[in-house]
């Protein structure tokens, strides 16, 4: 489950950024949130391939 909590804390750590792009139009956040995404696409990714190892007995 360390897995989960890893993509729990990496959107909870862009909750600000998030905020501060879409009402107040910071356009820095919006960099951050962008940077950020990208993070958690190469974790889900990382998730995706290590539960496919192990359900394919390969750990």
């Amino acid at each position: 489950m360390s897995r989960f909590s890893e993509v729990k804390d990496l959107i909870l750590s862009l909750e600000e950024d998030f905020e501060k792009f879409y009402e107040k139009g910071n356009q820095a956040a919006g960099t951050r949130v962008r940077g950020g995404m990208q993070a958690l696409k190469t974790l889900a990714q990382d998730i995706r391939t290590e539960v496919q190892n192990i359900k394919n007995g390969e750990q």
